[in-house]
């Protein structure tokens, strides 16, 4: 599949540190957006005719602009990594969607995947509904994300009244964690998830409560900083159930609940406990980076401008072995609690589970179906 899009749009005229000093196209873009693109990238990106000002096609990098114009990039044209596209539908009435998202799928258009998300096929799958009905369809959104690697229930909302009521139970769940905090049960909380993951080493006892902060770190590749194990970050609490030991694979099959949502804090906790998940490229023990001896594909820049992809792992590389399990939360509207679970892969399934033949999973409440297609 190739994609093409207008990605960066900016308005010149928003607070700037030199508001009162000109500003030309490339300095505005090699400093607002080097996140993006290094120097000579933005440079290759305004001669290749890839920047217009106020709808014009501008060649000229030391442009003036004036206040109120408007930039746009245009991001060439791209191939997006083939991905598993299957979304089992595990639960669904007017308010909800819960979906199986497969390890290697992307939740949000972001990089390289602009078209191949889950959000793009639940945009698709609601446009083809709305053809076909005569009432206005419903345009469900992710309230929450699980990483590209990790596969598993996605809770999605269909309209803003329970977009807005999940968004305050995951905020209400993460915002009473601090140091003091014991595991809550579920009837003092309106949401409860629970994983499975599989760790190297035979992790000695059999319930861990892992309390360990937080925070972002600068690590080149991820514009916005890396999650990891920092004992001045925001206060996260994972509990940790061992379901069984492998000794002779020297592997662990552990149960996590997660008490509050920070991104990567299962693969951060488990790392930091000394057992980062079987197979993760990024983390290692102690809930820090592989490496922060960073090195780049070349020493300059890719072919679109942009930065090369670092050689050392980023957040979205797969590998591990990490499943959103079960989901138990109080309905937005009926106040009912409902229970999804998503099949287990084989390799998370317990020795007991693994003999079982057709056991039943899904919702409780509604048999599961699956869009089967790309938008």
């Amino acid at each position: 599949m190739t994609s093409g899009s207008s990605e960066r749009v900016a308005v010149f005229g928003e607070p700037w540190p030199q508001l009162n000093e000109e500003l030309t196209l490339i300095e505005f873009y090699s400093t607002k957006h080097k996140n993006s693109a290094p120097l000579q990238g933005w440079l290759q990106r305004i001669q290749n005719g890839q920047i217009t000002v106020d709808g014009r096609v501008v060649n000229d990098p030391n442009i003036i602009l004036s206040a109120g114009s408007e930039l746009v990039y245009h991001r060439l044209p791209w191939k997006e990594p083939d991905v598993p596209y299957l979304l089992e539908v595990l639960y669904e009435d007017d308010d909800l969607i819960a979906l199986n998202k497969p390890s290697g799928l992307q939740v949000l258009p972001g990089g390289l995947f602009q078209q191949r998300t889950v959000l793009n096929q639940l945009q698709w799958r609601a446009s083809k509904q709305s053809s076909s009905l005569s009432s206005q369809a419903s345009h469900p959104v992710p309230v929450h994300r699980l990483g590209r690697g990790t596969s598993g229930i996605l809770l999605c909302a269909k309209t803003k009244l329970a977009k807005t009521c999940i968004a305050g139970y995951f905020a209400d769940k993460t915002s009473v964690i601090d140091a003091d905090s014991t595991v809550m049960e579920l009837s003092q909380r309106k949401i409860l998830k629970i994983y499975r993951a599989l760790v190297p080493g035979i992790v000695d006892e059999d319930k861990v409560i892992i309390k360990q902060p937080i925070g972002i770190v600068r690590y080149p590749g991820v514009a916005k900083g890396l999650y990891v194990a920092s004992p001045s970050g925001k206060p996260a609490l994972s509990k940790v159930d061992v379901l069984e030991r492998d000794v002779q694979r020297n592997c662990t099959l552990v149960q996590v609940e997660i008490q509050s949502g920070r991104p990567h804090q299962i693969r951060i906790h488990l790392a930091f406990l000394g057992h980062p998940l079987l197979g993760d490229p990024l983390y290692v023990a102690g809930g820090q980076p592989k490496s922060f001896d960073f090195e780049f594909a070349d020493g300059t820049f890719a072919q679109d401008g942009g930065y090369e992809r670092p050689v050392n792992p980023v957040p979205g590389d797969c590998g591990y072995y990490l499943h959103a399990y079960q989901l138990f939360l109080s309905h937005p509207t009926t106040n009912e609690v409902i229970k999804i679970t998503a099949p287990l892969p084989s390799v998370l399934k317990t020795r007991e589970e693994g003999r079982e033949v057709d056991k039943s999973v899904g919702s409780e409440r509604i048999r599961g179906i699956q869009i089967d297609s790309l938008p």
